[in-house]
């Protein structure tokens, strides 16, 4: 069996595989790589050791059965056996729901969370995210510290556990999306800087030295990340990948990564005849990132939107501090900026930032579903001081509330697992790191980050402290009790609305009449539909555009307008859908 390695700084390299060692030689035709072959199959455990070092895990490793630090282990990849047919599942008109596999049950593998898709395929979304997978110390954490970009947590079940994962979503009619890191890797088990210039002081990212993706070396590191990207796609048969914090990858090249990563993952689609996507998390609100490559942009399928958050959760809850302060200002007005048009900051002063922010972003020229709406996202409940949820403080009218904005708005909708019964489990931040120091340093920091905005340090979660990961586990017996029962069922209602009426799922950012007043009320009208949400504590009245003949969803009994151009009165923290 053939083994390479890109090891550009070695001087010799050793191929070590099932205790034997071989040695092996420059390839002439590719500058750094070293190529040796030794008796090798499935399993077979190997590693590479440089100028006489130890034995390193392969940067291209497939299988960490021992983690991070232990030898890699060949992946026959010909072995699975699919059992499905899957012709793949594109973005538009989509609903995706994002999931963490540690957490989503009790057990925290892939096989137990594929026993629970059953319930997503009833719920109605399109797409499961799921929260990277990749190796990293320890078996329990949010997995964003991962070290080895192409192979899968062994305490999750490997890549044939995703693979068993993938499989069973496909054959319920779910695709699946990984959520994958290229920004930067763990503090801990990281081997990529021995063999070469993976990263480079060239730039620097909040967790260091920045991935090396214009310096020398490059095009190598590039390739690497690239590959990464479109084996999850071709040999899991995901259907799309989200990109982690995509404006750290800083990229002064004439031709930036995401560009070329995008053309990688479009010829792919192409060659293997199946909708293929990338969806952004970025900071900087910057349409380039999703606009067509042609026309000078990324040529990215989407991004998440998080003016759209912040607005929808000032208007849901009334907070202010960081960077919430900016739509805390005037939520009506924010939360009409974002939904009529996307971005909040498209050049504006932003006080959290204390400069302007964003570029405008042309309704005209950017598909609607190219933005992902959200009222909670791992990110938005995690990074609280208790991982508190929304169901922690709001009423289920208020929850029903945001639902109907999140699943009624242009927006490609995702939920974040649990959100549809309003689950009262908290979803906190957790670690599991071995080594003491380390763990101490994330403990300790985490206590530092909060008590300087007024928490007691007693009341932090300890992220070492197995309970913590255990009070972020859903609790399923919640569903079939109230008040979950009836969230559930609204959000049901919802998601089988948008995918009956073509009005919801419609590219283009039309409304009609879209109205957020100081006193709480939303309502807008796309197409045949008016949607109509009261956020306040006590009746409201909406004077809606046109005659209303039906009341295809509610939350509260509501009844119809009188006349072409009458009122509707809505009873205090309720939504309602009239056609």
């Amino acid at each position: 069996m053939l083994f390479e390695v890109w090891a550009p700084r070695a001087r010799y390299v050793a191929l070590v595989a099932d205790g034997r060692t071989y040695a092996m030689v420059a390839d002439p035709a590719r500058p750094g790589w070293w190529r040796g072959e030794a008796r090798a199959g499935h399993g077979t455990r190997y590693g590479f050791a440089l100028d006489g070092g130890p034995v390193r895990p392969d940067p291209r490793s497939r299988r960490q059965p021992d983690g991070p630090d232990g030898p890699s282990a060949v992946v026959d990849l010909a072995r699975f056996a699919w059992r499905h047919p899957w012709p793949g599942r594109g973005l538009p008109g989509a609903v995706l729901y994002e999931l963490h596999t540690g957490t989503y049950t009790p057990e925290g593998t892939f096989d137990a969370a594929a026993a629970r898709l059953p319930h997503l395929a009833d719920l109605g979304v399109t797409h499961v995210e799921l929260m990277p997978v990749c190796p990293f110390p320890g078996r329990h954490g949010w997995g964003y510290d991962g070290v080895a970009p192409w192979a899968v947590h062994e305490p999750y079940g490997g890549p044939d556990g995703l693979r068993r994962f993938v499989d069973a979503a496909h054959g319920l009619g779910l695709g699946v999306v990984l959520d994958v890191v290229h920004n930067h890797l763990g503090p801990s088990g990281n081997h990529l800087p021995a063999y070469g210039p993976y990263f480079t002081d060239t730039h620097h990212t909040p967790w260091g030295a920045a991935v090396n993706l214009d310096a020398p070396g490059s095009p190598e590191v590039r390739a690497y990340l690239i590959g990464s990207a479109l084996a999850w796609l071709r040999d899991h048969r995901l259907d799309g990948l989200r990109l982690d914090a995509v404006h750290a990858l800083a990229d002064t090249g004439p031709r930036h990564f995401l560009a070329e990563l995008s053309a990688a993952v479009d010829e792919l689609a192409g060659r293997l005849g199946r909708p293929l996507f990338l969806i952004a998390e970025s900071d900087l609100n910057d349409p380039a990132t999703t606009a067509p490559r042609d026309a000078g942009g990324h040529g990215l399928h989407a991004q998440w939107n998080d003016d759209f958050h912040h607005a929808l959760h000032t208007a849901l809850t009334g907070e202010s501090q960081g960077y919430y302060a900016d739509f805390a200002a005037d939520p009506a007005h924010a939360l009409a900026k974002t939904l009529r048009g996307g971005f909040f900051h498209d050049g504006t002063h932003s006080a959290f930032r204390d400069r302007p922010h964003g570029r405008p972003l042309d309704p005209g020229a950017t598909p609607a579903h190219r933005l992902l709406g959200y009222a909670q996202t791992h990110d938005q409940v995690g990074n609280r001081a208790l991982g508190d949820r929304l169901s922690a403080r709001l009423s289920p009218g208020l929850l029903a509330c945001a639902a109907a904005l999140v699943l009624c708005a242009p927006f490609t909708p995702m939920l974040f697992m649990g959100e549809e019964w309003g689950a009262r489990t908290p979803w906190q931040y957790f670690t599991d790191h071995p080594d003491p120091a380390l763990a101490e340093a994330v403990r300790t920091g985490r206590r530092r980050e909060f008590e300087a905005h007024g928490w007691p340090a007693e009341e932090i979660p300890d992220p070492q402290d197995p309970a913590t990961r255990d009070r972020s586990c859903l609790d399923w017996t919640e569903p079939a009790r109230p008040p979950h029962a009836r969230l559930l069922d609204w959000y049901r209602r919802l998601i089988a609305l948008r995918r009956a009426e073509p009005a919801l799922t419609d590219p283009r950012w039309r409304y009609e009449a879209l109205s957020v007043t100081a006193d709480g009320v939303v309502s807008f009208r796309r197409g045949p539909l008016h949607i109509v949400v009261n956020l306040a504590d006590r009746p409201a009245a909406a004077r809606l555009s046109g005659p209303v003949t039906e009341a295809v969803a509610t939350w509260r009994p509501v009844g119809l307008p009188d006349g072409e151009d009458g009122v509707l009165r809505l009873p205090p923290e309720t939504a309602a859908v009239l056609r």
